[in-house]
């Protein structure tokens, strides 16, 4: 990810302390440092790479009111006057220094150039590995649905069986002289009783979550919380895991990418105003392609999120043909070096060490996550002809179903 994305800004004002004075401006913060501009010279005056800062934190004085400060290395930086509150850029610069910590003290770091081609692939297949296996979770949740739906059609069938037999003693009562259940009363049938179907909420696994800076409708506080994402929808939690909201994934209408790091989801309603929330993580990268997987046709990138997108194209189908035939390329050079001969006329000995270097070391590494990808994506071939089948078998279950009703429905009008 580009590091001078601009996550978001505040028009705030900042002490500078050689001359004494507030200077206006604006606090900007990226994926890997907090900035601030002073507005009438343009001059960059704070720079501080969120793994350096040591603390943030609100404070007030006598002379300072409702103030930010961030301490580095011993400095401290005071920002003031912040909009729209204070609270709101204390949170979200909170979550994304907190992210940065966690994420390692190697995180951000560019990689060496000697090996930077090849780590650049492991890392591309490794993400890809990522989300193939995010693919098989939602699958296996789905199945795991039509698993439900069957009990729950074979539940049916099993309480039209009984009200077949009712229907049957109604109309051959036991006390009709004609009746060849004569000796049988109703009292002394007992149904058996069938499972009731759990409810697939109940069982329902989480295919990723992560902490999130809310922001509902149009309300100025945005407060720290947690999306959840689900195989049937989406979960908005606060702090204190409290639900705000759950969007079902028929609910949801339209999911916009403003950046790679915020969106906002909206469900429409006639009548009344839209209920929205706008959703800000320092890990959202990673959920992204989650949704669009879920919500491939409700996914809108707006002009700062196209980079992410590919340009309007599918970030996944993009990223796997680049990483296929990157790999595929590096791999049979690893196993036919004499291929390159002919590119490697003109390259001095250091060159050809180096990319030597990279070959060898990096392919065997490529080879293996390259098993793992085709292994994940046979698992995935096979569930989905499982799930092709249940399809098949729920289709006839339910074609079944309403023929029974129909014809239970028929008798019990005779009877009236």
């Amino acid at each position: 990810m580009n590091e001078d994305i601009r996550i978001h800004s505040w028009p705030c004002s900042y002490y500078l302390d050689t001359a004494k004075q507030w200077i206006s401006g604006k606090l900007s913060l990226t994926p890997v440092s907090i900035k601030f501009t002073a507005d009438k010279t343009g001059e960059l005056l704070v720079d501080s790479r969120l793994s350096g800062i040591s603390q943030i934190k609100k404070e007030s004085s006598h002379l300072i009111f409702s103030s930010l400060t961030v301490l580095e290395k011993g400095t401290k930086h005071w920002f003031s006057s912040l909009h729209p509150n204070r609270n709101v850029v204390f949170n979200v610069l909170e979550h994304f220094w907190r992210e940065q910590l966690l994420s390692g003290p190697g995180a951000g770091a560019g990689a060496p150039l000697e090996s930077s081609k090849g780590k650049e692939l492991t890392g591309m297949l490794e993400g890809s590995q990522k989300r193939l296996e995010d693919t098989a979770k939602v699958l296996h949740s789905q199945g795991e649905q039509f698993d439900n739906i069957m009990r729950g059609l074979h539940k049916i069938e099993g309480d039209m069986d009984v009200a077949d037999r009712l229907l049957t003693e109604l109309e051959s009562p036991s006390w009709w002289p004609f009746s060849s259940k004569l000796w049988k009363t109703p009292l002394e049938w007992k149904p058996k009783e069938t499972p009731a179907a759990p409810d697939p909420k109940d069982q329902e696994g989480i295919l990723l979550r992560i902490p999130v800076i809310i922001t509902h409708r149009t309300d100025s506080n945005a407060k720290p919380g947690k999306l959840t994402l689900l195989p049937s929808g989406l979960e908005i939690r606060d702090c204190n895991s409290q639900l705000l909201h759950r969007f079902e994934s028929r609910d949801v209408d339209d999911i916009r990418v403003h950046t790679p790091y915020e969106i906002s989801v909206r469900q429409r309603f006639i009548g009344k105003p839209d209920n929205s929330f706008r959703l800000l993580s320092a890990r959202m990268p990673e959920v992204i392609p989650v949704l669009e997987m879920q919500f491939s046709r409700k996914m809108q990138f707006l002009e700062d999120a196209l980079g992410f997108a590919g340009a309007g194209k599918s970030p996944q189908a993009d990223l796997g043909t680049s990483i296929w035939q990157a790999a595929s390329g590096i791999v049979g050079a690893a196993l036919n070096p004499g291929a390159l001969a002919g590119s490697r006329e003109g390259m001095d000995t250091e060159q050809l060490q180096q990319q030597e270097k990279v070959s060898q070391e990096e392919a065997k590494e490529l080879r293996q996550i390259l098993k793992k990808l085709k292994g994940l994506a046979l698992e995935t071939e096979a569930e989905l002809e499982r799930q092709d089948e249940a399809l098949d078998s729920i289709s006839s279950s339910v074609d079944r179903a309403t023929l029974n009703i129909d014809r239970q429905n028929r008798r019990m009008r005779r009877l009236t």
